[in-house]
């Protein structure tokens, strides 16, 4: 069973093959900026990287032919639940027209059914970032009508809740964990036998992540909206410009990191303690939406190999359960694994 997985980010595109489970090929195709910069959407980019990836394949030595599925990153899709789903025509319909906004993830399925079309072979999605499977107690916010969403780094998480139930020798469905997903942006999840129970939105809530505001005070936040910026500056402001950027004016973790205790900066140890703070009160809401019956607090994401950030969070949350951690991400083959099922039948229909 050989499987093209295909993710696409701002400005490159990775894509990797797998053939029984196991990564035999892995590439990144950087794109300039500048030539980004031509499309005046990001849906208008699908020709452009569906091309270079066929060359890319070429340059390889593999065909089209030569796989069984195709698996592309899912987007800002309308809110399913988890699992393995075929790129129907709803779905490019809805890349064609997100109701969240663009993301170059939305690309993703579309360069899957592109390729997948050409020679007949199925096209999949894996755990989109809109991934649902809220308590409806958690949709509730302070103000009826502005219902709680869920937007986290579902791929991810679950793939490496999956991993930690392997290693404690259990399944995902059994046991309850909280992932705590660390990368530019951040993300803490309740996983309930197998489901994501509740969640900090990335895009609104939560703890501050490299850039992104996470929770701000609202009389604050009024204020600013009210303070002559367009609801387009705002919104760049909270989510671009915000969290640890805004205290350090970088958005390198490792920067933030080696000034705060190589260098002494104060600015860079403040927001380091903060972040660790924010994420670990964040830990501690999670456990208790699991009742505090927690397996493990599993943590991920680029900022996880440093050993002082995990050590400064667990030093608030490690008596709640166990640490588990697997730096990095587990993306790529979390979509060939999706694709894997789907190939054996377990996959869903988007409507």
């Amino acid at each position: 069973m050989k499987i093209l997985v295909i993710n696409p980010g701002a400005t490159s595109t990775k894509i990797a093959v797998y053939e029984d489970g196991q990564e035999i090929m892995r590439k990144g195709i950087d794109h300039e900026a500048a030539e980004m910069d031509k499309y005046e959407r990001i849906v208008d980019q699908m020709p452009f990287r569906r091309d270079i990836i066929m060359k890319t394949l070429e340059e390889e030595g593999y065909k089209l032919e030569d796989f069984d599925a195709v698996c592309g990153r899912g987007g800002l899709l309308k809110h399913i639940p988890s699992g393995t789903y075929l790129v129907n025509d709803a779905v490019i319909e809805t890349i064609k027209n997100p109701p969240y906004g663009e993301h170059a993830a939305n690309l993703g399925s579309y360069l899957a059914k592109e390729l997948a079309d050409r020679v007949g072979i199925p096209a999949f999605f894996v755990d989109p970032v809109s991934v649902d499977e809220l308590e409806d107690v958690a949709r509730y916010s302070g103000l009826k009508g502005m219902e709680r969403q869920s937007f986290f780094h579902p791929l991810n998480q679950k793939a490496v809740c999956r991993k930690t139930a392997e290693d404690m020798g259990k399944k995902y469905e059994d046991l309850n964990m909280i992932g705590v997903h660390l990368g530019g942006g951040v993300s803490v999840a309740a996983h309930c036998h197998g489901r994501t129970i509740d969640v900090n939105n990335v895009k609104d809530d939560g703890a501050m992540g490299m850039d992104r505001g996470g929770n701000l005070p609202a009389n604050a936040l009024v204020n600013l909206c009210f303070s002559g910026l367009t609801k387009e500056e705002v919104k760049r402001k909270i989510g671009r410009e915000a969290g640890v950027f805004s205290y350090t004016g970088t958005k390198d973790f490792r920067t933030v990191e080696n000034k705060a205790f190589d260098e002494g900066d104060q600015e860079c140890m403040g927001a380091f303690k903060a972040i660790a703070y924010q994420l670990a009160k964040d830990i501690g809401a999670m456990a208790a939406v699991l009742h505090f019956d927690v397996d493990a607090i599993v943590f991920t994401g680029g900022m996880a190999y440093s050993d002082r950030f995990i050590e400064e969070i667990s030093s608030y949350v490690n008596k709640i359960a166990p640490i588990m951690r697997y730096p990095g991400e587990m993306e790529m083959k979390a979509l060939a694994d999706g694709a894997a099922r789907g190939l054996n039948g377990d996959y869903k229909i988007y409507e």
